[in-house]
């Protein structure tokens, strides 16, 4: 049964106010993906503080276009997803990455990432800097590797200073 014009702008409007309250938005491109899977990717999206929705594709447009967001919805080939995140992009990056590289390794349907959107700095983000975005370690772990980065060479000293010790005993 086809929408009425009072359903397509309430889905608009639907859209057009999460993209309000988002910090980012992520766009994939889907198809055959089990309601299983979906369910398993909306659940740890929310446990980061997003939302997947799937809208038309041309009722996305027209709220993309309220928001002043420079993506083009119409270019994907199946389904479009829409992931609206409340937290940075490299919060949910990781999650949605590896949710689409677990479908292609058990061949489970195609889900794969057009773009993204930083509504934070208003630029657009491709698949590209999207998969190098998701594939970066967390942010703790990139401290511990600085702070080992910073201490590797007090180490080194020691270990020299304790072998020279060992020799002029």
């Amino acid at each position: 049964m086809p929408l009425t014009k009072q359903q397509k702008q309430g889905l608009v409007e639907e859209a057009s106010k999460k993209l309000g309250e988002s910090r980012a938005a992520v766009f994939a491109d889907f198809n055959g993906v089990s309601v299983e899977d979906f369910k398993k990717l909306r659940k740890s999206l929310k446990e980061a503080g997003a939302d997947l929705k799937v809208y038309k594709k041309r009722l996305l447009n027209l709220a993309l276009k309220d928001a002043g967001v420079e993506f083009d919805p119409l270019t994907a080939k199946n389904q479009l997803g829409t992931v609206f995140s409340k937290e940075e992009l490299p919060a949910i990056a990781g999650l949605i990455h590896k949710f689409a590289k677990g479908l292609t390794k058990a061949q489970k349907g195609e889900f794969s990432v057009m773009g993204a959107y930083d509504l934070g700095e208003k630029r657009l983000v491709d698949a590209n800097e999207f998969t190098a975005i998701a594939t970066l370690p967390s942010r703790e772990v990139l401290l511990a590797q600085i702070a080992m980065m910073l201490t590797m060479p007090l180490k080194q000293f020691m270990m020299v200073l304790n072998e020279r010790s060992k020799q002029t005993q």
